[in-house]
């Protein structure tokens, strides 16, 4: 079982793969440094796609030497995005990454019907594998980044993608708990009649081999003195592998929190598409894309 973000690049060095990365827009400094970090780990090979003269000019600033990537022209950002899709559709990239370039122009051109890498009949999600000194393991959430309200539909999916990722890590048997303000299952959170339906489909076998509970708070998905303070029986107990949110903006603001105040670190990626999709903030750190990258190769 993979326990930490270290851990995990040392997963995908034993692999001895190297895949490439099309990076949309990526006159970028942490982005830079991340894929250069990657290069030279010998996991990963670049393909940089953008203006020219300021990458090159970026890389000479930092001490990066530009002839390690390939880099390709582009006049604007839309163009970029649109070539870095063009390139994996076309199998000369495994791996597309954002930039400087803005979240809705990427997605836009991953989204393309008839140009982009969506899988058919899929819904785009966002999982990301949390670090942080003060939880025992990695904490995979879901999702912080592209769908506002989930509708119970989405919200199956995206503990499937979830699930799916943390059985990459090597848990076989994952925690996954339904996130809310209470245990209790109200009309003030319409989130929770969704959550007694995926509970449903979870003892129906839908999800394979997993555990899962909800609604739960905080505390009781991820702190066993909780669980024994409250009362509450919960096969989760305090041990969560897994939290999945009613809504982005609740993820988002959580997952923010702990990278701001609990020293946290992330490796996320887009799921619901044909080829990894790296999906950062443009100011998330170079650490936080460097492990992105790690986890996009383990999981192409």
């Amino acid at each position: 079982m993979i326990r930490s973000l270290d851990q995990m690049v040392e997963t995908v060095l034993v692999i001895k793969k190297k895949h490439r990365i099309a990076v949309a827009w990526a006159q970028d400094l942490n982005t830079l440094g991340a894929v250069n970090n990657a290069v030279n780990a010998g996991f990963a090979e670049a393909i940089l796609i953008g203006k020219s003269d300021e990458i090159i000019r970026l890389c000479e600033d930092t001490g990066i030497d530009h002839r390690h990537f390939s880099i390709i022209e582009s006049g604007n950002d839309a163009d970029a995005a649109s070539e870095a899709v063009r390139l994996t559709v076309a199998g000369d990239a495994d791996i597309v990454m954002k930039g400087l370039i803005g979240s809705d122009k990427f997605l836009k051109a991953v989204m393309d019907k008839e140009r982009g890498i969506m899988i058919p009949g899929a819904v785009l999600s966002y999982v990301g594998a949390v670090e942080m000194p003060s939880y025992h393991k990695l904490l995979f959430i879901t999702d912080p980044a592209v769908i506002p309200f989930p509708d119970l539909k989405q919200k199956s999916l995206m503990a499937g993608y979830a699930i799916e990722m943390a059985a990459k890590f090597g848990i076989k048997k994952p925690k996954l708990a339904l996130v809310s303000t209470t245990e209790k299952i109200s009309h003030h959170f319409p989130s929770s009649a969704d959550y007694a339906e995926m509970l449903k489909m979870s003892e129906n076998g839908r999800f394979g081999d997993c555990i899962m509970d909800g609604p739960l708070d905080i505390f009781l998905a991820c702190d066993k003195k909780s669980v024994g303070i409250k009362g509450i029986n919960t096969p989760v107990d305090g041990d969560a592998d897994i939290l999945l949110f009613p809504s982005l903006e609740s993820c988002n603001a959580f997952y923010k929190g702990l990278m701001l105040f609990a020293h946290g670190e992330l490796a996320g990626l887009i799921r619901g598409t044909k080829k990894p999709v790296i999906l950062m903030s443009r100011s998330e750190s170079e650490k936080s894309k460097y492990f992105c990258i790690a986890l996009a190769c383990l999981m192409a």
